[in-house]
């Protein structure tokens, strides 16, 4: 039977409402309503919201804290701190920024990250902005500043995507919260994270702002009557996101390892292998990174490689049979090959 996951056409989604509430919601609130969503809304249907947060840090699923972020200037400058369940790099987001996700069916990583990208782009190209697509999630302005990058996730039968669009930021914060892979900047030939990025404020008319920016999102991504949620869904959602305020999933895995390689791989990002031995065979593998995984890659590469003898030979025969790719997006056994023995080629 012919794969049509890939021809899924997301938009025009359902645009989804929720209730207000007295107390600001923190980004683990929103994460925990795509999830939700993706779990209790028709399947037949897209979803699509925007939302807004105070000054916070939000980390990629495979990635550790202590290398992406200054947690201590985070503590005191009263920066939330969370993660998300996709892949991805670590973000900083607050009140001129505006979050978007889209909940849709399942569907082919590059053709929904496609037509989410370019969507996105056409409302700011309609609104005065010269944007473009490049890399792997990047919506940019024409000199190359990066205004909007997404990531995403997969549920049974569902697809998440959530974008942060930069229209201004606390650049401080930013440039204090992050601590962004040196290789990733070099390959950008940016020299920081404040070079890397733009504001769209200074290129949009006077008038084009936040509020008309999350209309215009609206109005163009999203047609039909919304999906208002209910108190009682709310009251769901707020259960749900204990989850991503649980500090063992906040701080990731933590692992003394015999062993760490990593690389920065073109069409990837950063992948790092993490592992132990007896002296032969590989005892535990952990897995980490800026990638995006399709299902659940760290536990797929420690499931292929435990157990096996620490030789190229072995090593390449087991992942010959898993295939990477099917893992991670835009690694190869070679890639993986080439992190591994790195040292002893």
């Amino acid at each position: 039977m012919k794969n049509t996951s890939s021809c899924i056409v997301p938009f025009p989604a359902r645009y989804v409402v929720i209730p207000p509430d007295d107390a600001p919601r923190g980004a683990s609130f929103y994460l925990a309503a795509e999830e939700f969503l993706a779990r209790t809304a028709h399947s037949g249907q897209s979803y699509f919201f925007t939302w807004q947060v105070g000054p916070t840090v939000v980390m990629g699923r495979h990635q550790h804290m202590a290398s992406e972020i200054d947690v201590d200037f985070c503590r005191a400058e009263g920066i939330d701190i969370c993660r998300r369940r996709s892949g991805g790099g670590c973000i900083y987001a607050d009140g001129g920024n505006i979050m978007s996700s889209l909940i849709t069916g399942s569907a082919g990583v590059e053709s929904l990250f496609a037509a989410f990208s370019e969507g996105v782009a056409g409302v700011l190209r309609r609104a005065g902005a010269p944007v473009g697509l490049s890399g792997r999630n990047d919506v940019v302005l024409s000199d190359g500043g990066k205004v909007c990058g997404g990531a995403f996730y997969h549920l049974p039968g569902r697809s998440i995507v959530h974008a942060t669009m930069l229209y201004d930021a606390d650049l401080r914060l930013m440039a204090g919260a992050l601590r962004p892979d040196e290789g990733k900047l070099r390959a950008r030939g940016v020299k920081s994270v404040r070079s890397r990025v733009a504001l769209l404020k200074d290129v949009l008319p006077t008038g084009c702002g936040v509020a008309a920016l999350r209309r215009a999102l609206r109005d163009t991504l999203c047609s039909g009557p919304a999906l208002e949620l209910t108190g009682a869904d709310v009251a769901d959602i707020r259960r749900l996101e204990q989850t991503y305020r649980a500090a063992s999933f906040i701080m990731g895995t933590t692992f003394a390892a015999d062993c760490v390689r990593s690389a920065r791989i073109e069409g990837c990002g950063r992948v790092e292998f993490r592992w132990k031995t007896d002296g032969e065979r590989i005892t535990d593998l952990h897995l980490s990174g800026d990638f995006f995984d399709d299902g659940c890659a760290e536990y797929a590469f420690a499931q292929v490689l435990q157990g096996a003898h620490f030789t190229p030979d072995e090593v390449a025969e087991k992942l010959g049979a898993a295939h990477p790719e099917q893992h991670v997006r835009g690694l190869t056994a070679r890639d993986v090959m080439n992190i591994l023995f790195q040292e002893v080629q």
